[in-house]
């Protein structure tokens, strides 16, 4: 093989990229070849290895691709690597993806073999990785999942709202019978911590489902539950296979203690896993179908109160917002002390700050999520609702959001804080506002001010105007209150002086040490010239 086409590794995406831009189908681009070079044109299933990295073109086919996309043959090889992510097809706003390039280490028989390897190193059980792949898959999809939104609206028929007894009805009416119980919370050690949990409910295949007393006091809790598990019943004919409801803790957020808790993946955890969001999506969809809750909402100009007061929990309608609205740059949080991320959704790509699987070092303390679950409860505590807008600086950008923040509590007593929000340029841009301008009128403000100050008249004027065609009315309430800078990481704040939550220094990192020696060999501080010139980094593709 001539040597530079040994440097190819991310040739199959390039070409997957050139072609897919110019709206190529594989067999177009063959017949274009073929018009070019009969003799060297490349076949459909040619190119479709060359893409996938299973077979390196000759150099004649790389002329040839050359020529017809007008590039040089340097630009397929590995000193540039403009590659697109894996996840080209993604809608606007979802979370970002990763090039799976050079295909060769993403195969199907790697990724089998590594994923368990990555799993165990890291003490990630097979059920987080499971729903960290169905979050992503949400966030792809943009939450649209018409088929259980069908099957939620055949069984109520879009009534709305139900109670109790209307859920009790549609319970026997598909067959399930329902048994009460009575148990306590109890002690659980989770994460090094003891907290406490409650089992709230569980079901029993084939229709026996088995409810604890105390949601009895708890309306909200129990409709949900129920929904649930009339979701089961008709997705899955009641087979069982799914996990408890459960408040706090592991428990309440995993399925019974077993073999499969381990560090791995099975088939097992994936089944699980996908069961239970389609059926808490089903509940979301019976207790709240898309019309009414969209006419609701727009009345109530999207207050997550108001859902509170026809039965419907804060995270019901918190969840079913991002789902409804016509907006769709919509986040969902809901975050358990000391600070995990249980549930997550992310239609508008806002950066993580961490989930459920670890908990990082030095966190940001003003996102408003963590801030509210940090704060005290009794006379000394801060309010359990309230709205931010948020000057989001990540990767050399300045990115505006505005959240609605509720702390409450689960059944066994734990406080939790579940957080809604929306990204706030597209909505800017649509109003024909430079967004761009607003953001940095924000964040200058906020940077005048030690990382929190009242939003300038011009900006919050924009603000508000773009609030009212959404008709969304927190973001005029977050108006009134200081916005703040908020960061995915505070060692990276851009606050003048150090966050609270910061670490006061950094590991020096071999990076550190290269960048310092040519800054010697700069300034002719004492290494041999050479160095300067060798190759910035080893490569082992």
């Amino acid at each position: 093989m001539n040597q530079p086409l040994r440097n190819s590794h991310f040739l199959g995406s390039k070409l997957r990229t050139l072609r897919k831009r110019h709206r190529l189908t594989l067999e177009e681009l063959s017949a274009r070849c073929t018009q070019l070079d009969p003799r060297s044109a490349p076949s459909v299933s040619y190119l479709s290895m060359i893409e996938s990295g299973k077979r390196t073109p000759s150099e004649a086919v790389l002329a040839l691709l050359c020529s017809l996309f007008q590039r040089t043959p340097e630009w397929f090889l590995d000193g540039n690597t403009e590659t697109e992510p894996a996840t080209e097809a993604r809608r606007a706003g979802a979370a970002p993806g990763v090039p799976l390039e050079p295909a060769f280490l993403f195969s199907k028989d790697v990724l089998q073999a590594a994923i368990p390897e990555l799993l165990a190193q890291t003490g990630t059980t097979g059920r987080q990785f499971a729903q960290l792949l169905i979050r992503s898959h949400q966030e792809m999809s943009q939450n649209d999942f018409p088929e259980l939104e069908r099957a939620a609206e055949n069984v109520g028929g879009r009534r709305f709202p139900l109670d109790v007894e209307d859920l009790m009805e549609l319970s026997r009416r598909h067959g399930l019978e329902v048994r009460w119980f009575d148990r306590e919370p109890v002690l659980l050690q989770d994460n090094e911590r003891e907290l406490q949990s409650m089992l709230r409910s569980f079901f029993e295949a084939p229709r026996t489902v088995y409810l604890n007393r105390a949601l009895q006091q708890d309306p909200a809790r129990l409709r949900f539950d129920l929904a649930s598990y009339i979701g089961h019943k008709v997705l899955h004919d009641g087979d069982g296979l799914r996990s408890v409801h459960a408040s706090g803790g592991e428990l309440g957020s995993s399925p019974e203690a077993g073999p499969h808790d381990a560090a791995g993946l099975s088939a097992h955890d994936v089944l699980h896993a996908w069961r239970d969001f389609e059926c808490s999506f089903f509940a979301g969809a019976l207790l709240a179908p898309k019309v009414p809750l969209r006419r609701f909402l727009a009345r109530e100009s999207y207050r997550v109160e108001a859902g509170e007061r026809i039965g419907l929990s804060a995270a019901v309608t918190m969840r079913r917002m991002t789902k409804v609205s016509p907006y769709p740059y919509w986040h969902f949080f809901d975050a358990y002390p000391p600070g995990y991320l249980r549930a997550v959704y992310r239609g508008n790509g806002i950066p993580l700050p961490w989930g459920n699987m670890a908990r990082l070092p030095d966190p940001c303390p003003h996102w408003a999520v963590f801030r509210m679950l940090q704060e005290g409860t009794g006379e000394n505590a801060g309010t359990d609702r309230g709205s931010q807008i948020s000057v989001l600086r990540h990767g050399g950008q300045s990115l505006l959001y505005c959240c609605h923040s509720r702390r409450t509590a689960v059944m066994a007593g734990n406080p939790h804080v579940m957080s809604v929000g929306i990204d706030l340029l597209p909505a800017l841009r649509s109003h024909g506002v430079d967004a761009e301008a607003v953001v940095e009128g924000v964040t200058q403000a906020c940077l005048a001010n030690g990382g929190e100050g009242v939003i300038p008249a011009a900006e919050a004027a924009a603000i508000r105007a773009a609030a009212r065609v959404l008709n969304i009315a927190w973001v005029e309430d977050a108006l009134e209150k200081p916005a703040r800078i908020i960061c995915p990481r505070s060692s990276a704040c851009p606050r003048s002086g150090r966050c609270e939550g910061a670490k006061a220094s950094r590991a020096i990192e071999i990076e550190d040490v290269r960048a310092s020696i040519l800054g010697q060999v700069g300034r002719g501080g004492g290494g041999p010239a050479p160095v300067a010139a060798r190759a910035p980094r080893a490569r082992n593709l």
